[in-house]
Order: C-alpha cells, then sequence, then structure tokens
C-alpha cells in the first residue's frame, strides 16, 4: 500500500478544534461583552442622569448577558453539546428580489430623515411607520395612518419625557 491508498486524517489538534468550533463564538461573545462593559462602566454620566437607572444600567446588563452567554456555551460545547444544522429559510433563490419593496422602504427611511427636523419625530415617526407598513404589504387607508400617528406620538412621549432623550418636536412642540 502507498501513501496515496491511505484516507488523509486530520491531526488530533485540528480535529478538536473542528469539533468544538462554537468556541469561536464563545471569545466574540466574551470580547463583545468585554467591550461593552469596558464602555459602559467609563461612560461620563453625571448630566444626564435623572435617577437611580441611569444611561449606564443597560449597557452593563447586556455586558454581563453577553459575558454570561459565553461562559454557559462554552460549558455547552466542552460538554459534547453540539449547535443544530440550520434548515434554512423557505426563499425561492430563483425568484427576482423584491425591488419595489426595497425602493419603497428606503424612500421612507430618507424622507424621514429629511424631514425629521423641519417637522418633527412625531409627524415624521407617523410618515416612517405608516409608510413601512404600506411598502411591507398592508392596505389598511383608514386605520394604519392612525396606528402610525399613535405609534409615534406614544414613541415620542416615552423618549421625551420618560427617558429624557430629547426629540425634535416641530410644530408640535407646544401641544404634546
Amino acid at each position: 500500500m502507498t501513501t496515496t491508498d491511505v484516507p488523509h486524517e486530520p491531526p488530533p489538534s485540528r480535529s478538536w478544534l473542528r469539533e468544538h468550533s462554537e468556541l469561536g463564538v464563545c471569545v466574540l461573545l466574551l470580547a463583545l461583552g468585554a467591550l461593552v462593559l469596558t464602555d459602559a462602566l467609563t461612560m461620563d454620566v453625571e448630566i444626564a442622569q435623572r435617577g437611580p437607572i441611569g444611561p449606564k444600567t443597560v449597557p452593563i446588563a447586556v455586558g454581563i448577558g453577553l459575558l454570561v452567554v459565553a461562559l454557559l456555551l462554552a460549558v455547552d460545547v466542552l460538554r459534547g453539546g453540539r449547535g443544530e444544522a440550520e434548515g434554512g429559510e423557505d426563499i425561492d433563490l430563483a425568484e427576482p428580489a423584491d425591488w419595489r419593496t426595497v425602493l419603497l422602504l428606503a424612500g421612507v427611511f430618507l424622507a424621514t430623515a429629511v424631514l425629521l427636523e423641519p417637522v418633527g419625530f412625531p409627524i415624521a415617526g407617523a410618515l416612517l411607520f405608516w409608510g413601512s407598513a404600506y411598502a411591507l404589504g398592508s392596505r389598511h387607508l383608514d386605520r394604519d395612518p392612525l396606528i402610525a400617528a399613535g405609534l409615534s406620538v406614544v414613541t415620542y412621549e416615552v423618549f421625551n419625557n420618560l427617558l429624557g432623550v430629547p426629540l425634535p418636536g416641530g410644530p408640535l412642540m407646544g401641544v404634546l
């Protein structure tokens, strides 16, 4: 038997790495969690803090969550756990892209960006929410604009008044 007849086997270290390739995801999550925590803990927030829960709270929670998930995933992988192969999405790759929807959404986002300062968030946000629903196929012209307006006003109130993130109010500044 010659050396060409013997099937090629990867070296043992390469085989172990191939079997535990999910550890790469663990390293990525660990690095991302450390980065988020570092940024959150070094954030200067004296001016923006309005109460016991400030701008650091969510980034710290996300950073800790990333570290915990990285640790739990590493333990699972080292104990022999394997991720399931993705079944794929139910799409037909032979069908052409839906450029109409893509262009409508891009136009709605661009219009929102342009109109945000002159008309304020409540109006620009309503346009964004209604235009996105329309672009994605909703044709309820009687209720969609009302839902979009309500959603936009609630979003404005939550960000502007509850979270202390100022959004442009536009002509509705005195009304809301």
